[in-house]
């Protein structure tokens, strides 16, 4: 593989994990649309880079298919958000 399909690789996990994050700051801001809910626009792209940087180390893992390295950015975004809400569950914060 070259220098620029591996680079579409990157981009491409890139690019679904931002999908995946503005799917969940859609979600959080639609989740009570009664509530108004004050987002602060650093928190927003705090989440889009590091949901980035998430795809972007799924889209890692995938050789040859920018397809499907797109998709396991949106879905290893998910997974580790998934995975870091379990674990932040069972720990004892006293």
């Amino acid at each position: 593989m070259d220098g620029l399909g591996v680079l579409l690789i990157f981009l491409a996990g890139f690019l679904g994990g931002v999908i995946r994050g503005l799917v969940g700051i859609t979600k959080y801001l639609n989740a009570t649309p009664a509530k108004k809910r004050n987002v602060r626009k650093e928190w927003i792209v705090l989440s889009l880079l590091s949901s980035g940087g998430m795809g972007l180390l799924a889209g890692v893992f995938i050789a040859n298919d920018v397809k499907f390295a797109l998709v396991a950015g949106y879905a290893g975004t998910d997974f580790i958000e998934s995975l870091f809400k379990i674990k932040m569950k069972t720990v004892n914060w006293e």
